[in-house]
């Protein structure tokens, strides 16, 4: 179907941490118009396509938009990577942390 590089298509290389920044940017995952909505919307969209070549460009607009959830995830990692539990928590992030994994 798709060939996967294990690259990014932009390499993010963000030194510093800003967990307030990171919560801004981490509505971009599926916020209203986060990569995630527009991936379902892409794929699923394809199905009442008229032809096989409109089926194949919403395919693939929408593969490239998973893609795109990946650039935001690092971004998200490199902005919190190193923040203190504190950082964390004042910036509003607690809930999501506590949710996946980092353990408050």
């Amino acid at each position: 179907m798709w060939t996967y590089n294990k690259t990014l298509q932009y390499p993010i290389n963000i030194k510093c941490p800003d967990p307030k920044l990171a919560k801004v940017i981490i509505s971009q995952y599926g916020g209203p118009d986060g990569e995630l909505g527009a991936t379902l919307r892409y794929l699923s969209q394809r199905f009442g396509m008229p032809d096989q070549k409109s089926k194949a460009i919403l395919n693939d607009i929408g593969t490239e938009e998973l893609a795109h959830l990946e650039m935001v995830g690092t971004i998200v990692h490199q902005l919190t990577d190193g923040a203190s539990i504190e950082e964390i928590e004042k910036a509003g992030l607690a809930p999501y942390y506590t949710d996946h994994g980092v353990c408050l």
